[in-house]
């Protein structure tokens, strides 16, 4: 493995060649957005969405485009995409985060319910994006996932059955030879797909959706950080804006408000993008469906291939900062850039001389129980979204038409709809523990998973490593 390490760190595809940060590899091709202006002094609004990233940016749409006459200002502390929503891997997909603790706290049927909501979703968001105008590189090719040890295809299996459990019944399973004529991935023993789920350009669906937000009318204020939510009021240094609903999209960056520390984890996830391939090396892949590929493995790994031909892939790197620090231009380690190279060459050994042009990092939220939520509470007008444990390019949608559903309830516009009605909604989450638990036991986690999948890669047994099944049990993942 050290030797292996030493090649990729040393080949001259890598480190002198490659821009680490500057937010992320989308913007460095698509170029930064134009800056809105701050909130220059108190303002008051019907709706304030704090956050400018897909959550609070789909909020504003499906307020203002259900109700044109609301007047709704958004503040984002950077800029429209500043975090997750313009660093993710672009995987439009039907994953959504605590679906069987949903199935165990309300039964399976309202789980069903849930999964069925976030299928139509990628169809929401592709349909949405060519209705608006929005070119976001968007192709549907569906999902798949790919196992490359026999522990992992055993969990490959068993993930294809809970998902034809939960209503896919589109859904496919493959061997080793289907697999191949997909997509070559070196060593892989299976795989299996869904139709529900796209490849897109994060960065333009973003810059294009906050461009039609703000053509609807909807107030965009940039650089402007809120530090307090509180009942019906949003504090930044610049003023404050008073609004009775105060809506919290923040996210991976939820531990910054005042009150928020422990509410969700920042967790820390990095990626790659290559040079564009040449054709003889994407001859030697295939990948003409275009889909987005991930694996079975416990730090597990997710990819796609660019419109401009190129392979963008992600994982886990340093997983969380003490204090739940966040990042502020995207760099990320020489480490987890030689790691994440490492994978791409396993997954594809014909690409081994090709060089690695941007390197970034961005987080996540996760909730203490995994399960994303959306929530409204009616005694004071504050509501909330996130905790995507890594999902957010579709189920920020889902959020977005649920809050837009909730207020409307609340402020007697409309009565409950199926949306409001999902298991996710008003879902309540403890904290997170203080420091320095909450380091020591994501560390702890990770390191963990990490050496299951080291062993099994070793191994040959089909069974889940224990170190991996312990890590489960205590995070309760």
């Amino acid at each position: 493995m050290s030797s292996r390490r030493d090649a990729v760190m040393n080949t001259p595809s890598s480190s002198p060649f490659t821009v680490n940060g500057g937010i992320s590899f989308w913007y460095a091709q698509d170029g930064m957005p134009v800056p809105r202006e701050p909130l220059s002094g108190g303002a008051s609004a019907d709706v304030c969405v704090v956050g400018g990233g897909f959550t609070g940016l789909w909020t504003a749409y499906y307020l203002k485009k259900a109700a044109p006459y609301l007047d709704i200002a958004v503040l984002e502390a950077k800029f429209c995409g500043y975090g997750a929503s313009g660093r993710n891997g672009g995987w439009l997909y039907n994953g959504i985060a605590g679906r069987d603790s949903y199935a165990g706290l309300h039964g399976r049927d309202a789980a069903v319910r849930l999964q069925k909501a976030m299928n139509a979703t990628v169809d929401e968001v592709v349909t949405v994006a060519a209705a608006e105008r929005i070119e976001a590189d968007v192709h549907k090719g569906g999902v798949l996932e790919v196992a490359y040890t026999p522990a992992q295809l055993t969990r490959l299996r068993e993930f294809h059955e809970a998902e034809l459990a939960y209503g896919e019944t589109d859904r496919v399973l493959r061997g080793a030879r289907e697999t191949a004529e997909r997509i070559h991935v070196a060593g892989a023993v299976g795989s299996t797909w869904t139709p529900h789920g796209a490849r897109l350009h994060p960065a333009k669906l973003v810059k294009g959706l906050a461009s039609v937000v703000e053509s609807l009318g909807v107030r965009v204020y940039e650089s402007t950080p809120v530090t307090e939510i509180r009942p019906k009021h949003a504090v930044t240094p610049y003023g404050t804006v008073r609004a009775p609903y105060v809506l919290r999209c923040t996210e991976g960056f939820t531990a910054g408000l005042k009150g928020d520390r422990r509410t969700w984890l920042p967790m820390n996830s990095s990626m790659i993008a290559t040079e564009p391939l040449p054709d003889a090396v994407w001859k030697s892949i295939g990948w003409e469906g275009r889909e987005t590929l991930g694996d079975m493995a416990h730090a597990y790994v997710y990819a796609q291939r660019t419109a401009d031909g190129r392979i963008a892939l992600g994982g886990r790197g340093v997983p969380y900062r003490f204090g739940s620090r966040t990042d502020n231009d995207g760099r990320t380690q020489a480490s987890t850039i030689a790691d994440l190279r490492e994978i791409l060459v396993r997954f594809f050994p014909a690409a081994a001389g090709v060089r690695i042009a941007h390197a970034w990092s961005g987080v996540l939220g996760v909730p203490r129980d995994w399960c994303a939520t959306v929530t409204l509470d009616r005694s004071t007008g504050l509501g909330w979204a996130g905790g995507y444990v890594g999902s957010g390019v579709a189920t920020a949608n889902l959020a977005g038409r649920t809050l837009r559903d909730l207020v409307r309830q609340d402020a007697g516009q409309a009565g409950q709809t199926e949306l409001t009605s999902l298991p996710w909604v008003n879902h309540k989450v403890r904290k997170w523990e203080p420091e320095p638990l909450r380091w020591l036991g994501v560390q702890g986690m990770y390191a963990a998973y990490r050496e299951a999948d080291r062993r099994e890669a070793r191994g040959h047994s089909a069974a889940t490593h224990p170190i991996a099944r312990a890590a489960n049990r205590v995070t309760g993942h």
